[in-house]
């Protein structure tokens, strides 16, 4: 009887970009809650709500008429410590001329330089009291400190604020760009600087995709700009934060959204297909392969995350190990068989790093990927199985 034809992938390393898919939340770039730094009574509100308002432009405009008021007042305690200063000078220059005469007392002459002296301080004091008057009367006017989006007012038009209210009047956010703050467990940290460290592999680069709620990729990539100095105690998580723009205003602060990370580049990457990985009786990833004397030989391995209809093999299968793929049910261990080699998919460009439960949860996709001779050499157990048990891995 002739050997069982099968059909077999010959492996060979490929450079893969290695992905993490890290949940996050947006934030915006810049915060300002409005408060005011003096008390009063608000006379207008000069803005639309959920309008972009720009760094320095009047919002609320508080009552200025008891400010102004105390502005004039300065500046007539000014002008009289100035008057002032200018007799105790006079008088200052005159006992000093009498005193060289014997004409006045030392005592008066000493007197009548310190008062000079004193009014002199008197002048340096209300001119600071004018300069803090003209202060509170500018704070009257509540002006905007960055340039950014506007939400809803919390007070109208005749409300009472009172300086450095906990309530702030309004918030303004900056939006372009804006954040997206993510964790990473740090276990996860730790295996990927081993992974580095023991060389074939590359640092990946700084640039993040972004899937926003509803499953959509968003336009535009990101830049991740740091990762936090200190595992959260609680979480054991570690926080990185990433910058997009946004100048259309499509994200808004507080959204969930998972970044896609491009964390390191496997240069040396075995990829085997979903249909040709089974589990044994204990639970362990094998694949059958074809050895010396075109026998069939059955491998222990380790898949490390999937990439399309493919795993991601660390250990076990190496480059020109023929994988068999179709005619599974055919052969066992040590027969003989006739291989047939399959052309395999397309490469993967990225490996996302999904979790093994969301994995095992979503439906194979290898089914319509696997060429048209797998169905009708292939059970359709046989082809979904080892796809589901490798996820679990």
């Amino acid at each position: 009887m002739p050997p069982p034809e099968v059909g077999v992938v010959t492996l060979k390393t490929e450079s893969v970009t290695l992905q993490a898919e890290l949940a996050g939340r947006t934030t915006a770039s810049l915060i300002s809650d409005l408060r005011p730094q003096v008390s009063g009574i608000i006379k207008a509100r000069l803005f639309e709500e959920g309008s972009r308002v720009k760094a320095g432009q009047v919002l609320y405009q508080i009552d200025p008429a008891m400010y102004r008021a105390v502005l004039e007042e300065a500046k007539a305690d000014l002008a009289s410590a100035k008057a002032s200063l200018e007799a105790a000078r006079l008088k200052d220059e005159r006992f000093a001329g009498l005193a060289k005469i014997e004409g006045v007392s030392k005592q008066e002459a000493e007197d009548a330089r310190a008062a000079h002296e004193l009014a002199a301080a008197a002048v340096g004091q209300k001119q600071a009291a004018l300069e803090v008057a003209r202060i509170n009367l500018d704070y009257t006017a509540i002006k905007a400190p960055i340039t950014g989006q506007i939400g809803k007012s919390q007070v109208t038009p005749g409300a009472l604020v009172t300086a450095n209210q906990s309530q702030p009047l309004a918030t303004i956010r900056a939006l372009d760009p804006i954040y997206v703050d993510v964790v990473e467990p740090s276990e996860a940290r730790l295996k990927l600087r081993a992974q580095l460290g023991a060389g074939g592999m590359q640092a990946g680069s700084t640039r993040v995709k972004l899937k926003l709620p509803d499953g959509s990729v968003y336009a535009k990539d990101g830049t991740l700009e740091f990762s936090e100095l200190a595992v959260d105690e609680a979480t054991g998580m570690v926080t990185m934060r990433a910058t997009f723009p946004n100048p259309d205003g499509m994200l808004l602060p507080g959204m969930y959204v998972r970044a896609v990370l491009d964390q390191a580049i496997d240069t040396a990457a075995i990829l085997a297909p979903q249909q040709g990985i089974t589990r044994d009786p204990r639970g362990n990833a094998t694949a059958m392969v074809i050895g010396a004397g075109d026998k069939v030989e059955v491998r222990t391995l380790s898949a490390d995350r999937a990439i399309g209809d493919r795993w991601l093999v660390t250990q076990g299968l190496s480059a020109g190990d023929r994988l068999i793929v179709e005619g599974l049910n055919k052969v066992g261990p040590g027969m003989p068989v006739k291989p047939a080699e399959i052309k395999p998919a397309a490469p993967a460009a990225a490996a996302t790093d999904t979790p093994p439960a969301a994995a095992a949860d979503t439906p194979p996709a290898a089914s319509p990927k696997t060429p048209p001779a797998a169905p009708a050499k292939t059970p359709p157990a046989a082809t979904t199985a080892p796809a589901a048990k490798a996820s679990e891995h």
